[in-house]
């Protein structure tokens, strides 16, 4: 188990699956706001869904709707439980924020890409290594 200090960007203590990718994730467009699954072309996590996991990527590309569509998927029922990034920048913030979803940067995220589990508790980043 290691634990690394984040800079929380919507506060929130949860514990889930990791859906990892290191690759930047297109929200708006690239995420189906119904489903939760990622829709976005070409990207290694199309067809997954984002619903319940902590999603981990560096950091969003795309649209300023990208906010509205976090929004969306939380009211939909189909958000990440948590979003977890090196490089959180205001699209995500925004929509997370508006949604409640905990979500935290400045995190090497190299080191969760074979994580079965996350847990965020205020500024550490648990996490078990398989």
């Amino acid at each position: 188990m290691a634990r690394v200090k984040a800079r929380v960007i919507c506060t929130g203590d949860v514990s889930g699956e990791v859906l990892f990718t290191d690759k930047p994730l297109l929200i708006y467009t690239g995420i189906d706001p119904a489903s939760g699954n990622v829709v976005e072309r070409g990207h290694p996590l199309n067809g997954q869904s984002v619903a319940g996991r902590v999603l981990v990527f560096p950091e969003a590309k795309g649209s300023t709707v990208g906010s509205w569509t976090l929004l969306q998927l939380k009211k939909n029922g189909v958000a990440p439980l948590a979003i977890v990034n090196q490089l959180c920048e205001p699209i995500v913030a925004t929509g997370a924020i508006m949604a409640r979803i905990p979500c935290v940067d400045k995190v090497d995220i190299a080191p969760l890409r074979d994580c079965q589990r996350v847990t965020i508790a205020a500024d550490d980043v648990i996490f078990n290594e398989n």
